[in-house]
């Protein structure tokens, strides 16, 4: 398995009770599907992991596998801050039908380097499933260096990185590790256009969630070295912004739920402030208007 193109890290529909909205959850899968998405992410940090319970879990990724059939892969976020746990989690996904494992770097433990490559060599060669290394010290206070990435990358079931940070010589020194069987996806929406152009695999995106059809032409623009793709991107320059307002993923869930999918978050996460909200209602107008064009696009 060597993921790319245009990857959504899916969110997670919950109703306004806070329960599981499994029928917004189909809806989104079915929304992924027929615009071309080419990979879903189950229960990563977009789809609020760290709020689900074990058998939600279960529910989510058993659902969206039968869903899928086999014709995307469906990667499962599987990382902690523990490594024991990480494995048996990621062992819990393939036992479901999970084709990778996005597994971030521990989160708070903050190890060393070394600590790294142990904790990922621990869990690639448990062989549950291949493993999608995922970097985003944003949110783990742990920065995976480009020299840990080169230790690890050539594990046989180690077989890309999704990285989130958005400097461009972060990604020319992994763009230089690619090979056959290790894909290099960005896992920034607004640079992901620059580092598709610059070589990279793809991207996991969190705006392909209300624009799946727009980010599957981006990656098939920029993937291509063609002209239009930084034009293209140009159009989604301002869902960009509006998706950076508050933490992810309250402003795209907010997007969504005028979409009709979901209605709420978990605590701690609260609903899109009132602030922001007027912006909310003219980028739904907007993500509607993108998406259009994207089908007349393929129609034409």
């Amino acid at each position: 398995m060597r993921p790319s193109g245009s990857i959504t890290a899916l969110a997670t529909p919950f109703d306004a009770s806070g329960e599981l909205d499994l029928d917004g959850w189909q809806r989104l899968l079915a929304l992924q599907l027929e615009a071309g998405t080419q990979g879903i992410v189950v229960a990563g940090s977009t789809g609020e992991a760290a709020a689900l319970l074990d058998p939600e879990y279960d529910l989510l990724l058993r659902t969206a596998v039968e869903a899928v059939g086999g014709r995307i892969p469906v990667i499962a976020g599987t990382g902690s801050s523990n490594t024991l746990k990480t494995i048996e989690l990621t062992r819990r996904a393939a036992r479901l039908g999970a084709d990778a494992a996005l597994v971030v770097t521990p989160p708070y433990v903050r190890p060393t380097q070394a600590g790294l490559v142990a904790h990922y060599r621990a869990v690639a060669s448990d062989a549950a499933l291949p493993v999608v290394l995922y970097n985003v010290p944003g949110r783990t206070g742990c920065d995976m260096l480009p020299e840990t990435v080169a230790a690890l990358s050539g594990h046989p079931r180690i077989v890309a990185i999704k990285e989130a940070r958005p400097e461009p010589e972060r990604m020319s020194a992994l763009l230089a590790l690619r090979a056959d069987d290790f894909a290099v996806l960005s896992g920034d929406d607004p640079t992901a256009c620059r580092a598709m152009l610059q070589g990279a695999d793809g991207v996991i995106s969190v705006a392909s969630n209300v624009v799946p059809g727009a980010f599957r032409r981006l990656c098939d623009l920029a993937r291509s070295r063609d002209a239009q793709a930084e034009a293209w991107d140009a159009r989604l320059r301002e869902l960009y912004d509006f998706l950076g307002v508050e933490p992810n993923p309250i402003p795209v869930k907010a997007l969504l739920a005028r979409m009709g999918i979901g209605e709420g978050l978990r605590l701690p996460l609260l609903p899109l402030s009132a602030t922001h909200e007027a912006d909310a209602i003219r980028l739904a107008g907007v993500v509607q208007q993108i998406e259009t064009a994207c089908r007349e696009h393929l129609a034409a």
